[in-house]
């Protein structure tokens, strides 16, 4: 008996931790829907988060890029599927969402 409660103890403590290290979409991103199409840490339908950030990392000009991708949608670039435009997004949006996703590791 006492090592089902011990079990349990370790058990929820892992969970814990596990969600503590995960990194939430900012609100910003739930206001405008991307999290349809994305997740932080893994591909849904449009590539995880975190392998743009990669993908980009270093690149010159990475920011207009991905400004110019969500307002104008696009395709090819992570597979057939395309993504739709979003000519709602504010510059504001658009620049706290760009700066979360270039700020994953």
């Amino acid at each position: 008996m006492k090592s089902i409660v011990v079990s349990m103890i370790v058990a929820a403590g892992l969970m814990t931790a596990g969600s503590a290290m995960a990194v939430d979409m900012p609100a910003v991103a739930l206001k405008n829907k991307c999290n349809t199409c994305h997740k932080v840490d893994m591909k849904l339908v449009g590539p995880a988060w975190k392998d743009v950030a990669a993908k980009y990392k270093g690149v010159a000009g990475a920011e207009a890029t991905l400004s110019a991708k969500v307002k104008k949608g696009g395709a090819g670039v992570w597979g057939t599927m395309p993504m739709p435009p979003n000519p709602t997004v504010s510059d504001a949006d658009m620049k706290e969402l760009i700066g979360f996703v270039m700020g994953l590791k």
